[in-house]
């Protein structure tokens, strides 16, 4: 394969054939495309774009670079979840649990957070040795004990996307939307799923901060999702805000112990319920959203999840005692809060800021090789409508530095609007996208 000229048709806006794009993904796996070509096309990529057939034959090409996971001795329907990021994004700890409760298969695999979003694997890491890092026979063993599993990707999935992937994160290309869309899917595919809900996030902690670029996400998505042969569903939702009131990995994972127990926070239930009612329909389980809601209602109140997440813990090695202790979770030094210095209506929470702020006390990467703090975040008692005193507690700061604490206290003072009048609502769910 002549590598240049492929650089340069696509360079000029030419359109790939599915077997050029083949060849290259093969040649780059295997090692006889160079980084530099690789990163010369997908600069052109970036500026020039990919059609949705490109993208989709892009994505089977990067499936097809591995193995895929043979699930086909499992009766139930096999559906996940995946959430493009955002800051308190904890979905996939409590829907996982109710999904796998209510009788689905969930095999979740998961990624670590870069930057202001946090990532799944980080937080699991949170509970006291569980092991993220599973063989696929490890993997598949806790499917048959649990009916789900949350691993990080295995060198045999799609090893293709995590070439590619470190090349974009070096080449500032990260941005581009059909690179992103095949990055997620290829590994989604690589899964063996039957079905997949994508939540898509827009707002100020996104990486999608406008509603528009959100949409052409979500719906290239699901375009190689159905061109693949699978059921695929997308909610674009609000991230203006932070989801549910703990921002950080060990408080985040303690905020879903929560929730699976019924007593989480209104915004996190509600998009976790209207995540699982969207794998409820794609699993076959209910006909209408209406009823795959009442069944996560039914599920979670007979606290079958929390059980399951229980032995998930066993099972992948971590302390199942976390359930009953939280402070089993390793802990901060020091708690300090930040009061409101007037009364009226919490108007803003600036997502990327409050996101930032846990970064610098530790909660978040900035680099991939990056130490992660577990025991730091933010906790907030106020959200976006809430009233409030002068004086009255707005969050908690969990630290184990005196310097971070100070700095991190000082941007969330920006980060927090308070006004005379209350803000109008903003919905969580903002659009779905479906084939």
């Amino acid at each position: 394969m002549n590598i240049p000229l492929l650089i340069r048709k696509k360079r000029d806006g030419g359109i790939l054939t599915q077997e050029e794009i083949a060849a290259f993904v093969e040649g780059y796996t295997r090692g006889s495309v160079p980084d530099y070509q690789a990163s010369a096309l997908l600069m052109a990529i970036y500026f020039r774009g990919l059609d949705a057939r490109e993208t989709a034959d892009l994505t089977q090409a990067m499936v097809r670079s591995g193995q895929t996971l043979d699930l086909s001795g499992f009766s139930q329907p096999k559906i996940d979840k995946h959430s493009t990021g955002g800051v308190g994004d904890k979905t996939s700890l409590v829907v996982a649990p109710v999904a796998a409760a209510a009788g689905l298969l969930v095999p979740m695999i998961s990624g670590r957070g870069l930057g202001h979003t946090g990532g799944t694997l980080d937080k699991l890491e949170s509970i006291p040795n569980f092991n993220t890092q599973l063989s696929l026979g490890e993997f598949y063993r806790v499917l048959r004990v649990c009916s789900m599993a949350m691993a990080g990707q295995t060198a045999e999935l799609a090893p293709a996307d995590r070439k590619l992937y470190a090349l974009r994160d070096v080449t500032a290309t990260v941005e581009s939307i059909p690179l992103i869309s095949a990055s997620i899917m290829s590994k989604k595919l690589a899964e063996g799923i039957d079905g997949l809900v994508l939540d898509v996030k827009a707002g100020s902690g996104a990486f999608m901060k406008q509603l528009e670029d959100a949409r052409a996400l979500a719906q290239r998505m699901v375009e190689i999702g159905v061109a693949s042969g699978k059921r695929v569903r997308a909610l674009i939702t609000d991230m203006s805000q932070p989801l549910g009131c703990a921002v950080g990995n060990a408080l985040e994972v303690v905020e879903c112990l929560e929730t699976l127990a019924g007593r989480g926070p209104q915004d996190l239930l509600q998009l976790c319920r209207e995540l699982a009612a969207q794998m409820f329909v794609l699993g076959g389980l209910d006909t209408s959203l209406e009823a795959a809601r009442t069944r996560f209602d039914s599920v979670l109140a007979s606290g079958r999840p929390l059980e399951t997440f229980g032995r998930v813990i066993a099972e992948q090695g971590g302390d199942p005692h976390v359930l009953e202790d939280y402070t089993r979770f390793p802990q901060a030094k020091w708690q300090e809060s930040l009061v409101a210095s007037g009364d009226g209506y919490v108007e803003e929470l600036e997502a990327e800021t409050i996101g930032r702020a846990s970064m610098v006390l530790g909660a978040g990467r900035e680099r991939v090789d990056s130490a992660i703090d577990p025991a730091v975040g933010i906790v907030f008692e106020k959200k976006v409508g809430d009233s409030v005193e002068t004086g009255e507690r707005l969050c908690t700061l969990h630290a184990n530095d005196a310097d971070r604490l100070a700095r991190a206290k000082e941007m969330l003072r920006g980060a927090i609007a308070i006004s005379r009048q209350p803000p109008a609502s903003r919905p969580l769910v903002l659009e779905r996208v479906e084939a």
